[in-house]
């Protein structure tokens, strides 16, 4: 199932590729347990990535603002388009094989 899905999103134009972005990170948002740090970090880069969010980050922790300007400056060549396909991977990658 996850191929067919990677197979769509590569052939989805970008309003499709918006919907189900939005509706993956509708997906995140609604899960009540707690997820991993390194997946968190991720979700945070190709996020802010996919929706062209470039502000600094503001936690009250100088370490995981530099964990997470490390993780932007990492994925800073990829397209939007390829954030929201990134992201939508790893989201359906952790539900498929978390347990």
């Amino acid at each position: 199932m996850e191929k067919v899905l990677l197979r769509k999103c590569k052939q989805m134009t970008s309003e499709d590729l918006e919907i189900l972005f939005k509706e993956t990170v509708d997906r995140i948002n609604d899960h009540t347990e707690p997820f991993p740090a390194d997946f968190l970090l991720r979700l945070y880069a190709y996020y802010k990535k996919a929706t062209n969010n470039y502000e600094r980050p503001n936690s009250r922790t100088p370490i995981i603002n530099a964990f997470k300007t490390n993780a932007l400056f990492q994925i800073e060549n990829i397209s939007t388009d390829d954030a929201k396909k990134t992201y939508i991977e790893l989201v359906n990658n952790y539900f498929l094989y978390r347990k």
